[in-house]
């Protein structure tokens, strides 16, 4: 099956949250969700120096920061509190001929840290790249962003290493990236660790 992109208007459907896209006029919203410090401080969107605690600041950032048309931007919103958004994240760098793609690019208001927010959002997410004939997803964190990298090894996702000095985070430092995937064959494994975790969660 030939990998393709997923239609970056359809709604996906948890029980917890709802994904859809992310619109510009969205943001005021996700301002309220995500423009927080400590979202910034494990490395997110550049690390502590790309703050901003301004709105315009801040929109000037985040419209430069996401992949808008490039990649699926998705706003992700709370089912049982009138599809409020909690966050955002990314399906991109799409290489079609490769069959590959990366979930990237996910913040979430702090509020929702350590609920099963960010697991149905994976579990839906890595889902539709699966059924769209992807045979690789990328995640990754900034090596200092602990809480990121945990999050992704919970996952079920494996380790690929360490890129060196891959970019440069908003103070001018250089920033290493802790690389993980998830293939095809893996799927069926990762899914049920998922979905363990959401049922336990439900309980």
């Amino acid at each position: 099956m030939a990998a393709t992109r997923p239609d970056p208007t359809h709604i996906i459907d948890g029980s917890v949250v709802r994904l859809r896209a992310l619109s510009r006029e969205d943001l005021p919203d996700l301002f309220d969700a995500i423009g927080h410090p400590e979202v910034f401080a494990g490395g997110w969107g550049g690390g502590p120096a790309a703050y901003r605690d301004t709105y315009e600041e801040w929109h000037e950032f985040i419209v430069k920061y996401l992949q808008w048309g490039t990649g699926n931007v998705t706003a992700v919103c709370l089912r049982n509190d009138g599809d409020r958004i909690v966050g955002t994240t990314t399906l991109g760098d799409f290489d079609l001929v490769n069959e590959s793609a990366h979930i990237g690019w996910t913040a979430y208001a702090p509020e929702v840290w350590g609920t099963s927010v960010n697991a149905e959002t994976k579990r839906l997410l890595l889902g539709t790249a699966f059924d769209n004939g992807f045979e690789r997803i990328k995640l990754q964190a900034d090596v200092l962003n602990a809480r990121s990298r945990r999050a992704i090894e919970r996952l079920g996702a494996k380790p690929e290493g360490v890129l060196r000095h891959m970019q440069r985070r908003a103070d001018g430092t250089w920033r290493d990236t802790a690389v993980f995937s998830i293939l095809r064959e893996e799927w069926p494994e990762v899914r049920a660790g998922l979905d363990a975790r959401l049922a336990a969660a439900d309980a």
